[in-house]
């Protein structure tokens, strides 16, 4: 499939996996008064709709991964955060709101490089990755409260699911900054790296995950996120669906085969 176009953010394919460069440093990619909203979600929509697509990495040219809500024009009350309260309302559902719709909607997997800071919806974006690395100079944090509003965006549903309702309510309300060091410990990152060594590692783990059968990668990553909200039993049945779907997949026999031509 052709590539989507974009506006503030870059992406190319190669051997399967997408990468998305955010290009807004002068904002330090900041998520609202940018492009970068809808670039993520029409990279998407795409990514969900193209076959050639296994794995996408988003990271973020320049200083940062993403600082979230652009502040000056928070303080100028203007663009995102004009209005009043059922405007603003409107604006969040019909604007950042549809980013974490459609990150929980990715049929790939999708791994968040994080090259600088991260904070407030930044953080939150990459908390709503499957997989995340980061450079060790990266601090993050879930800033929100430190400038008096909530995180909107659905921050607050992510965090705990990663770190647990305690962890996420300390780092919450406190909106303390993190290195990657403790983002670590706390399980919020997979690794941290050399910042040289950022995109060669995310783009190694992401060729390893582009390896993998297609079909059954995107059906696996369904399950993932459907244990979260089923019951067991649910569960088990929505996994014998998808198993006998995955038996008739012509790369599932290919794979066969190719065990046991690689034992003998």
């Amino acid at each position: 499939m052709q590539l989507p176009a974009l506006e503030d953010a870059s992406l190319t394919l190669q051997d399967g996996v997408a990468t998305l460069r955010f290009d807004r440093d002068d904002v330090r990619n900041a998520l609202t008064g940018t492009a970068l909203v809808d670039d993520i979600i029409a990279t998407l929509d795409w990514a969900n709709r193209c076959n050639e697509a296994r794995v996408l990495v988003l990271t973020g040219n320049g200083s940062a991964f993403s600082a979230g809500g652009n502040i000056h024009d928070m303080r100028a009350r203007q663009g995102d955060f004009a209005g009043d309260v059922a405007e603003l309302e409107e604006r969040y559902r019909r604007g950042i709101q549809r980013l974490p719709l459609a990150m929980e909607k990715a049929e790939i997997p999708v791994i968040a490089a994080i090259n600088g800071a991260a904070v407030g919806a930044g953080f939150d974006l990459a908390c709503m990755c499957d997989l995340r690395i980061a450079a060790d100079s990266v601090r993050m944090g879930e800033t929100f409260l430190n400038l008096g509003i909530i995180p909107g965006d659905g921050g607050a549903w992510f965090l705990q699911r990663l770190v647990g309702y305690q962890r996420a309510a300390e780092l919450t309300l406190t909106g303390r900054l993190i290195g990657a060091g403790e983002a670590l410990d706390l399980g919020l990152l997979l690794e941290v790296t050399a910042a040289d060594q950022l995109l060669p590692r995310s783009l190694e783990l992401a060729a390893r995950i582009a390896t993998q059968p297609g079909r059954a990668t995107r059906l696996t990553k369904r399950l993932l996120k459907s244990a979260r909200r089923l019951e067991l039993a649910d569960f088990l049945d929505l996994c014998a669906c998808y198993q006998g779907m995955c038996h008739q997949e012509e790369e599932h026999l290919a794979a066969v085969e190719a065990f046991f031509r690689n034992r003998t």
